[in-house]
């Protein structure tokens, strides 16, 4: 995916003037070699110092600058001077890229007697300077390990590191305004200034006058000789691919055209309800397909729902979607599909859903097909452009990021699975179940005011997507807890 950063992490060592400095470099180095045997080459060892003074921190950031790094570890190799590391830490802040902290376990009984390194200690020390100064760092669950250890919890960051770069390199374009009654999809765009990124709203009328300059365009039939392709079998629509292949360049061109200062792009799109009479058909297969090319395309101008799938697509580099928690699962299907084959309780279950934004690499036996709310009302030939299947089974995390109406930012992830159970519906849809997924719709969900939408992200990374959104500075970060652990909210008296 060209949409992502690449990563490089950086590694500088630092060392308390009263501590054998070789205590440091020997570490780093074990470190460095621990790192490129598991995981490659992708990591940069400061050699220009170790870090014990103001001086040598001002050195250190400059040829780690210079190296090209977009995230830093700082490692402490021993207890470490809590000044100049955390100085060290606030200046790489001011480039706008992520930084780490963790630190050296001793290695032997031996060490105890005259080289230990007392980084246990240290890392509180740099903590609560950290807190003094302002900088947010990743400092992992448990930060003091050996070698392999912190060579694993670097390699862990490196996700971690992707979506906040990523998302400080981000421009949102949108097309709206928002369908009327979808108000829930509207949050106030001053955090994601806050958070970095920039934002271009445009009105349908611009995007409709660009489709309409791609009349004729040359590249139409290449593009929908490609959707033709992918599609297959499921081609049921062939009438209408030279118009989304028309659609499909508008979108791409803008991007490009209108990238400006930043590297990477998400779309928040409108698809109804002058869109389709206008246009001539739904936009959801495109908005598919560039979502499954690291171009997230948002529904219903959902800006902050394409920022949450944005940054799951930098988490696992990897497409994901955005759908309505929508409907339950029908008592009748629990009792004969999931009870007792599954340890899932009945709420536990409800169904993500959307019209068919769900690129098709994540659908079984994806076909073209129209939309079936929207023809109720109507001509069906004006809602073609949907992509329909049930959602392939796997483990998903349901995650968002939001701003609320008094403009602060709220978050949740929750992990779970989509069941191999057909579903006997129409759009891109799937069963999902999460363990407690009841009580957490009601006293997260409901209760902080979270709008219908939520990006899903295939496979489980909640831990990822929880630090991006903790380091982000989300207010509160909800989760769907366990049975025996009651939310503020929760109601003690049961009947």
């Amino acid at each position: 995916m060209n949409n992502i950063p690449q990563i490089k992490i950086g590694i500088v060592a630092v060392s308390r003037d009263c501590f054998p400095e070789s205590l440091s470099v020997n570490r780093r180095k074990a470190l460095v070699s621990a790192y490129r045997a598991k995981y490659g080459d992708d990591i940069y060892e400061c050699p220009v110092c170790i870090v014990e003074s103001e001086i040598h921190m001002q050195q250190a950031l400059e040829d780690v600058k210079r190296a090209g790094c977009n995230a830093l570890c700082i490692y402490l190799g021993n207890f470490g001077p809590e000044i100049s590391e955390t100085m060290l830490a606030q200046e790489w802040a001011k480039t706008g890229n992520p930084v780490m902290f963790c630190a050296a376990a001793e290695e032997n009984i031996s060490v105890l007697s005259s080289d230990r390194g007392d980084a246990y200690c240290g890392m509180l020390n740099a903590s609560y300077n950290l807190k003094l100064r302002g900088v947010r760092a990743y400092i992992p669950e448990y930060p003091v390990g050996d070698a392999g250890y912190c060579a694993d919890l670097i390699h862990g960051f490196v996700p971690i590191a992707r979506a906040l770069v990523g998302v400080k390199n981000l421009k949102i374009i949108s097309f709206g305004p928002r369908p009327q009654n979808f108000f829930a999809c509207n949050a106030p765009i001053q955090q994601l200034y806050n958070l970095g990124v920039e934002i271009e709203e445009n009105s349908e009328l611009d995007l409709f006058e660009s489709f309409k300059n791609h009349d004729g365009d040359k590249r139409i039939k290449a593009v929908a000789e490609d959707m033709e392709k992918e599609l297959g079998a499921g081609n049921k629509k062939p009438e209408i691919l030279e118009k989304l292949a028309q659609y499909e360049l508008t979108l791409s061109d803008w991007v490009e055209a209108h990238r400006g200062s930043k590297k990477y792009v998400a779309i928040a799109g409108k698809c109804w309800p002058a869109f389709q009479t206008q246009f001539g058909f739904v936009p959801c297969y495109v908005n598919g397909r560039l979502t499954g090319r690291g171009i997230p395309v948002s529904c219903e101008v959902d800006i902050y729902g394409a920022l949450s799938e944005y940054i799951g697509t930098c988490v696992t580099g990897e497409s994901v979607t955005l759908l309505d928690i929508n409907n339950t699962v029908p008592q009748e299907m629990y009792k004969s599909e999931i009870e007792g084959k599954f340890s899932y309780k009945f709420t536990d279950t409800f169904m993500g859903f959307h019209c068919g934004n769900t690129c098709s690499q994540r659908l079984c036996n994806p076909e073209m097909k129209y939309q079936k709310i929207m023809a109720r009302s109507l001509p069906q030939e004006v809602t073609n452009g949907t992509l329909e299947g049930d959602i392939k089974a796997g483990e998903i995390t349901l995650y968002r990021l939001q701003s609320t109406a008094d403009n602060r930012l709220y978050s949740y992830v929750a992990e779970g699975e989509v069941l191999p159970v057909a579903t006997r519906s129409f759009g891109s849809i799937g069963i999902f179940a999460i363990e407690e997924m009841g009580r957490f719709y009601r006293h997260v969900l409901i209760e902080k005011g979270f709008p219908h939408h939520g990006a899903v992200a295939f496979g489980k990374c909640g831990k990822q997507i929880f630090e991006v959104f903790k380091y982000l500075g989300a207010e509160e970060i909800g989760y769907n807890l366990p049975a025996n652990l009651p939310y503020k909210t929760e109601n003690p008296f049961k009947n």
